[in-house]
């Protein structure tokens, strides 16, 4: 199987490279900079790296063109957060967040449909539990989440008789560094074990895009067993 794959620098996109890789799966890494395509170039070495910032959406223009042939799936991992009320709200913070979860998977997604067509793939979009409610302090972030739910519906509703499966993972807190950042911004001690593990959302994406041809699971959600205060 062939991935196209954001994010693969840490947390779950990291975890879920190496799960692909170790099966010997062929991926394709897309990365912000040069600096972080020789990180991964020497992390796995038979990956394909390209180079687009997804804080810059128009960098995606094109890169379709340089993936050769079928794509079996495309995983949108990649994400930026920056918690704060709406009356401190930056418009810089904004931005980056609309561009990074938003508006820069819908643009790789565009530049590898004929791809996914070709191949009869599977496009995952790792949201998040923001992505069906928010919080205060999570207007940003959770108003991009809310954007990738619909973008993912509305694309399930046309790639449908071209044979592209569309499927949301939406995972609850989860162990990365994302969530250290998190937990700095909200001003609370972070301890990881209180967390899902990056692990069992990347066995939750792997059982979706190992599906067999006869079904989908468009949504699906993943939570700890026990509800923890402040999740």
């Amino acid at each position: 199987m062939k991935h196209v794959l954001t994010g693969a620098g840490s947390g779950i996109g990291l975890a879920l490279a190496q799960r692909l890789a170790g099966r010997g799966d062929d991926l394709v890494l897309v990365v912000r900079n040069d600096a972080r395509a020789a990180e991964l170039e020497d992390t796995f070495p038979r990956a394909q790296v390209l180079v687009a910032d997804l804080a810059d959406p128009g960098t995606l223009n094109g890169l379709g063109r340089q993936v050769d042939g079928g794509v079996d799936t495309l995983l949108h991992v990649a994400g930026v957060v920056d918690l704060g009320p709406v009356g401190r709200l930056r418009l810089a913070d904004w931005e980056e967040q609309i561009a990074v979860n938003l508006t820069a998977p819908a643009a790789l997604t565009r530049e590898l449909l004929p791809h996914l067509r070709g191949s009869r793939g599977t496009v995952v979009f790792v949201n998040s539990s923001a992505g069906l409610s928010a919080s205060a302090g999570w207007s940003a972030y959770a108003a991009s989440k809310f954007g990738l739910r619909a973008f993912a519906d509305s694309l399930r509703a046309e790639e449908v008789d071209s044979g592209v499966r569309v499927s949301t993972v939406y995972p609850s807190r989860t162990a990365t560094p994302m969530q250290e950042k998190v937990h700095e911004q909200e001003g609370r001690t972070y301890d990881s074990s209180r967390w899902i593990s990056a692990e069992t959302v990347v066995d939750t994406i792997l059982h979706v895009i190992d599906l067999p041809a006869d079904a989908t699971i468009p949504d699906v959600t993943v939570r700890p067993v026990v509800p923890r205060p402040g999740t």
